[in-house]
């Protein structure tokens, strides 16, 4: 594959040529307008009620079709297949709405329903177009896996008035569709119109759908709704925020699949647009501030630290509580908690580091009054955690340790305040040191 010269990658940047600024300009605005009317998409968790239209689409394009033959036209007017796949959109929309609310099954059943009839209807209905006597169904086999290369001035303005569009609706409607994502049922309960509201949504996911048919195709639409959205997510927790940077994901993955697709010869547009997106979504996956992987694994780490060295704080305290000295040895450590003498060493460095404990020799320790402060805030927090599962969940006092040690660590400041009055009436030993916040 010969690689494009500067001279080529300089005129596709300034978008010297038509079609190139067509093309460029249309995936743009329609990767914005997927990333907003996705967020909700996927906030809403119907990821697949876009595939299930896109779908849907197909027998609209074919009956449109028919339809302009029947009325003597050639059949291949744009506008009146993209009016054709709408309808069919609204009918999916529609259908899908109507089994959810007027059936015990769920989305993902209502989906699969309207996908699969439809698509199946679709492909019925171009085979019978195909073979009209009258017309040219070349090329609307076109349309399930797009063709943006065959784009012009009208279809880029019309992809730029519907992302203009989307974003003034979803400004609008921001908190409403908000509500409807979170608390479907809290919002019915206020009086607000969720069926409208949901019905509206579905129609902006249509009209995304349609014009997504002329780049990406009916099969890739679901992509560039989800995808920017599910990427976004792990960049932000607010809605807006989300909503910014799914459209700007959207843009860009546009962008820069048109790009591509231009200076490398016979590259379909589409499927590049996909794998961009898809590419966003592994480096979001993966570096995302927000639960990403690199953050979410490093937080872990961190997690396993400080319970490790909350154990080896209860340990110390409990081989000093009631005894005369302050001093144990690694091996009663090791015994109490049944980890490995490397271990134990390794933790009681850690701690020593952090004055919570001094080397009196090779083997000997000493708990310092800086450590058993701390250790004893651990202690009582493992206490109260038992008193709470002997009161509240019922389990043996025999059985309790357990799982005390499994929750014991994340205690936050107003369950601790609730356990420290059970513990009072209780008969579990406390300790003499205050319960510190946070531990």
């Amino acid at each position: 594959m010969k690689l494009p010269t500067f001279e080529e990658l300089l005129r596709v940047l300034t978008l010297e040529e038509y079609n190139t600024r067509v093309v460029v300009l249309g995936v743009m605005a329609l990767g914005t307008a997927a990333g907003l009317v996705g967020t909700f998409l996927l906030l809403r968790k119907r990821a697949l009620t876009a595939d299930a239209l896109s779908h849907a689409t197909l027998p609209g394009i074919a009956v449109a079709f028919m339809v302009m033959v029947a009325f003597g036209s050639d059949g291949k007017a744009l506008l009146g297949l993209l009016l054709g796949a709408f309808v069919f959109g609204c009918i999916g929309v529609l259908g899908i709405l109507g089994i959810r609310h007027t059936t015990r099954l769920k989305d993902d059943a209502a989906i699969g329903i309207v996908l699969s009839v439809l698509f199946g209807l679709g492909l019925c209905l171009l085979r019978i177009a195909t073979e009209l006597p009258s017309g040219s169904a070349a090329g609307l086999g076109g349309f399930i896996f797009g063709k943006a290369a065959s784009m012009v001035a009208s279809d880029a303005i019309t992809m730029g008035v519907v992302a203009l569009a989307i974003a003034f609706v979803t400004a609008f409607l921001r908190k409403e569709w908000t509500m409807l994502c979170f608390d479907e049922k809290f919002g019915a309960v206020q009086g607000w119109p969720v069926i409208s509201l949901d019905v509206l949504l579905m129609a902006m996911v249509a009209i995304v759908t349609v014009i997504a048919l002329q780049s990406v195709g009916l099969v890739l639409a679901v992509a560039m709704l989800i995808i920017p959205a599910a990427s976004a997510r792990y960049w932000t927790t607010k809605i807006t925020s989300m909503l910014i940077a799914a459209a700007l994901i959207g843009c860009l993955s546009g962008w820069l699949g048109a790009v591509v697709s231009a200076l490398v010869p016979r590259m379909p547009t589409g499927p590049i647009i996909v794998l961009i997106c898809g590419f966003w979504f592994v480096l979001s996956f993966v570096a995302g501030p927000n639960d990403g992987l690199i953050v979410r694994q490093f937080a872990r780490v961190l997690l396993n630290r400080r319970i490790a060295m909350q154990h080896i704080q209860r340990a110390m305290w409990e081989l000093c509580e009631g005894a005369a000295s302050t001093e144990f040895s690694v091996d009663e450590v090791v015994h109490i908690r049944s980890w490995n003498t490397r271990t134990v060493t390794k933790l009681l460095h850690r701690c020593e580091r952090k004055q919570y404990a001094n080397n009196v020799s090779k083997d000997q320790w000493r708990l310092t009054e800086k450590g058993a402060a701390t250790a004893s805030r651990v202690v009582r927090n493992h206490r109260l955690w038992e008193v709470y599962l002997i009161t509240y969940a019922d389990i043996a006092p025999t059985h309790v340790d357990r799982d005390a040690d499994m929750i014991e660590h994340v205690l936050g400041k107003e369950l601790v305040h609730k356990l420290e009055a059970l513990l009072e009436q209780s008969s579990i030993p406390q300790s003499p040191h205050p319960i510190g916040a946070g531990v």
